[in-house]
């Protein structure tokens, strides 16, 4: 397999994993990530070297074949988001799409879930797992997720050590290998604490009864990453969202992290503070949350206000 084709693989896996992306979403990413691949190695160019000027001129050749502005717009987007997942695993030490302006589209506005679907989602966590300890383990990665705002990448491999002494502040490890601190909320201390029992309990076993070594990760498996997996968590969030009676479609480990960041500054967090709680490099990328916020309160005046109607 070309390291391209790797390169893509991943990213789709990490769209579907993270973010819920349909089989259409993910088959239209590959077509448009193809489609620049070809271009590129026919001009000895690779992913890990290309720059800002190259990807500018494969614009530019789209343009000339005639393409539509609606699908030069779109193939860009799937390579500033393939150069934004390179750069946020450590793959390029910068991203070379930063500064490139496009045909331009409309901006969609991040999905986010109410207050009260989340306290819906949490409930139901306790109740979805075939047993005790898979319940248990639910629980912590979704009281984790929304306390903290995590990236499913950064919670699912959350190495134990970090959880070990009753902790108040989780230090997360994300993309291209930066740390943070992230505050734990007393319901995510509980289960994250009630949890550790319950795995080291399972750890020791193990260990004694089968000689396995225990695993160095809070959320372990007998997968090949030695961890829960993005896609394993994906599809519990489905589970947890059908037992909660919240639609499907609306429930992604990623919404989640929409929830929490929109949930903070309709508290009235400082957007400075929710940038640093989730890892953003650029201000800008949270601002986007104030938009979101400003939709939900035009909705609520618009629905509830006495002169609305008129």
């Amino acid at each position: 397999m070309r390291s391209h084709d790797r390169w893509i693989s991943a990213f789709s896996e990490a769209q579907m994993a993270e973010r819920g992306a349909s089989e259409n979403t993910l088959l239209s990413y590959g077509r448009d990530l193809i489609d620049f691949s070809d271009w590129l190695i026919r001009r000895s160019g690779h992913f890990e070297t290309v720059e800002r000027a190259q990807i500018e001129d494969y614009l530019v050749f789209c343009e000339a074949q005639g393409l539509a502005q609606s699908t030069r717009a779109r193939r860009l987007s799937s390579i500033k988001q393939l150069f934004r997942f390179a750069y946020e695993e450590g793959w390029r030490e910068h991203n070379p799409t930063l500064q490139i302006r496009g045909p331009g589209r409309s901006k969609r506005l991040p999905k986010s879930l109410s207050e009260e679907e989340v306290m819906r989602l949490l409930d139901a966590a306790q109740k979805v797992g075939r047993t005790q300890s898979d319940r248990l383990r639910n629980t912590c990665l979704m009281e984790v997720l929304y306390a903290t705002g995590m990236r499913v990448s950064e919670l699912v491999s959350l190495p134990v050590s970090a959880a070990r002494g009753d902790p108040r502040m989780l230090l997360v490890k994300g993309k291209g290998d930066k740390e943070r601190m992230v505050p734990l909320s007393e319901p995510a201390r509980a289960a994250l604490a009630t949890w550790l029992t319950e795995r080291d309990e399972a750890e020791d076993l193990a260990k004694r009864e089968k000689g396995i070594k225990p695993s160095p990760y809070l959320f372990p498996s007998r997968g090949k990453s030695g961890h829960f997996t993005r896609v394993g968590f994906y599809q519990l969030i489905k589970d947890i969202s059908v037992k909660a009676g919240v639609s499907p479609e609306k429930v992604t480990p990623h919404t989640l992290r929409h929830a929490f960041a929109t949930h903070l500054l309709a508290h009235g967090a400082d957007l400075r503070a929710i940038q640093t709680l989730l890892g953003h490099a650029d201000l800008s990328t949270t601002e986007i949350y104030t938009h979101v916020l400003d939709e939900r309160l035009k909705e609520l005046v618009l629905k509830h206000h006495p002169l609305a109607e008129k």
